[in-house]
């Protein structure tokens, strides 16, 4: 429940958003934000045309925050696709906040602007570094997410991906055939990329349609991040995982950096990362699309 204006939480939003603004600002209007499913949220302004948008979580999820201003703060640095600026973070004993720039009403229907998404994907992808990996663990919606650095990118995979999410899975109760052909698959996985080595790409890290909008003349604005460097599929798979993305988008992309022939069959690995943690966050309704998805990349590896 997103707290009233009488909760002593705002008043510390308000002067955070007073300290870093170098005035004060004063609540006027507290207008909670539908669509969440891991934080609450809320537009707030001061009736004089001072808007933020704010996220609001219990109060041990202020790292998650901390981690997410550093990815958006990665992702912006890029000058390609944009995102809403963060203004402040913190907690009280209660409640863990996170303060953005307002952005307006996103659209998720604007057609002219998927092309140019596409392109700026591809070019914010282009920041490249040596390692897989990030300079913190983050989250990937409340899941832990482990970015240790690493120069092997199956090991990463292996490991800090889809390994992980397979324990985790096995420690909330989902053990039998999913863990099984689940570890088959990660025996297997060298077998993909025989003969494609991905670059350490700067990832949005989780991009479905609905951390993606338009504002304004159709510019693409992008949130809820989950930033690391890894192979530059795994963000466009993931965009094909609940509904995909407008046509326009994938040629867009195609024509700043076109994709690997095997990135027919990786993606549904990439996108296995996903769906386990939708397992282990939302329960047993994503089991068999998981087991569905390694049973399809295990025909594929013969």
């Amino acid at each position: 429940m997103t707290p009233t204006s009488s909760d002593p939480v705002w008043r510390s939003i308000t002067t955070a958003i007073g300290a870093h603004a170098k005035r004060s600002f004063a609540l006027a209007h507290i207008r909670p934000v539908s669509g969440g499913c891991i934080n609450d949220a809320a537009v707030i302004d001061d009736g004089n045309g001072r808007c933020y948008f704010v996220k609001l979580n219990a109060a041990n999820c202020a790292d998650m925050f901390e981690a997410e201003t550093d990815g958006l703060r990665a992702l912006s640095g890029t000058k390609t696709l944009r995102t809403p600026a963060p203004v402040c973070f913190g907690s009280d004993d209660q409640t863990a906040w996170l303060v953005l720039e307002y952005l307006g009403e996103v659209n998720s229907r604007a057609g002219a602007g998927w092309g140019q998404a596409g392109r700026d994907l591809a070019a914010m992808h282009r920041c490249r570094q040596q390692q897989f990996g990030w300079h913190r663990n983050n989250t990937i919606g409340s899941t832990p997410q482990i970015n240790h650095f690493c120069e092997d990118w199956v090991v990463f995979l292996r490991q800090q991906r889809i390994g992980y999410q397979l324990d985790l899975a096995q420690r909330n109760g989902y053990g039998g055939r999913l863990q099984a052909r689940g570890r088959r698959l990660l025996d297997g996985l060298p077998d993909l990329f025989s003969d494609y080595a991905p670059e350490a790409s700067l990832l949005h890290g989780d991009l479905w349609s609905g951390n993606i909008g338009f504002v304004d003349s159709d510019e693409a604005v992008v949130f809820d991040p989950a930033v690391y460097f890894g192979d530059r599929e795994t963000d466009i798979a993931m965009t094909e995982l609940f509904g995909g993305f407008a046509d326009d988008f994938y040629r867009g992309y195609e024509e700043i950096w076109p994709l690997d022939h095997g990135y027919r069959v990786r993606k549904h690995v990439y996108n296995l990362y996903h769906l386990l943690n939708h397992l282990n966050l939302f329960g047993t309704g994503y089991l068999r699309q998981c087991e569905s998805v390694i049973d399809h990349v295990l025909a594929q590896l013969g």
